[in-house]
């Protein structure tokens, strides 16, 4: 039990990770209790909201981190966390009306709202959520990650680490809030149901692309654990093989349920 306490502690404590996962949870909590009657946030979405935040948490602010630093392929299941379980459960319980009826009225009416408002604020979001910057951007950040000589330097490298895992999570937040809204186009959603569902099945594509590359790989490609140490006896090829699995199949299997999600809105709307 100690053992599992002490996994369990932060490994690099952030200040930051815990003040938004704590002011996430607290918020989505009040607003809970704040909608109007027969608006009721229904047991789903509380569970997929408060899954996400807690994995979010876990591969963040534990040991697991330490772990995901000197293992490769606990480090692509800490990026699947962050890029896809983790935001594809939050956006799924459509949290955005809840935890903003629970941020204290001040805050939300004088800073948030009018910072949200603002024109260059909307123009960088609907660049970033454009139908074609949206995807390229998701699968792009991949790729930047995992060339070899980036990701060297990025595990070698604290700022540059932090970095990499925040783009990460920032942008699985922003790319599976845009797939998995549940209005149509002309309800207000950035882009139509039926094109999402095409969006999801091509960023499938590269990511199994570059899982089997690495899975299939005959050489070490990320020699950067063998000169921190990897926590645990492993042959390198072997741990590259099973990162390059995690990269390849749950990654694609988050799309494909994704597409029954974006399925499921587009019957219901009809």
């Amino acid at each position: 039990m100690s053992g599992w306490l002490a996994f369990l502690l932060p490994w690099e404590f952030s200040p930051l990770a815990a003040a938004l996962a704590l002011g996430a949870a607290v918020a989505f909590v009040r607003g809970a209790r704040r909608v109007p009657p027969g608006q009721a946030v229904g047991v789903a979405r509380r569970i997929g909201f408060f899954s996400g935040l807690a994995l979010l948490y876990f591969v963040m602010q534990t040991h697991f981190d330490y772990l995901s630093q000197h293992m490769f392929y606990i480090h692509r299941l800490q990026h699947l966390v962050l890029h896809h379980a983790g935001p594809f459960l939050i956006a799924l319980s459509q949290p955005q009306a809840v935890i903003a009826r629970g941020l204290p009225a001040r805050l939300h009416e004088r800073v948030l709202t009018p910072a949200w408002r603002h024109p260059l604020v909307q123009g960088a979001y609907r660049v970033l959520q454009n139908w074609l910057v949206a995807p390229v951007l998701f699968v792009g950040l991949i790729y930047l990650w995992l060339t070899p000589e980036i990701h060297f330097y990025a595990m070698l490298s604290g700022p540059l680490y932090h970095v990499m895992n925040w783009s990460m999570l920032l942008d699985g937040l922003l790319f599976w809030f845009l797939m998995l809204d549940p209005r149509t186009r002309e309800q207000g959603a950035l882009i139509g149901l039926g094109p999402r569902i095409g969006l999801l099945l091509l960023t499938a594509v590269p990511q199994i692309l570059i899982g089997a590359d690495i899975a299939l790989a005959t050489h070490d490609l990320f020699n950067v654990y063998g000169v921190c140490g990897r926590a645990w006896t492993i042959d390198p090829l072997e741990d590259q093989q099973l990162g390059g699995l995690v990269t390849w199949i749950p990654a694609a299997m988050m799309h494909a349920v994704g597409t029954l999600v974006v399925l499921s809105h587009w019957m219901r709307s009809k």
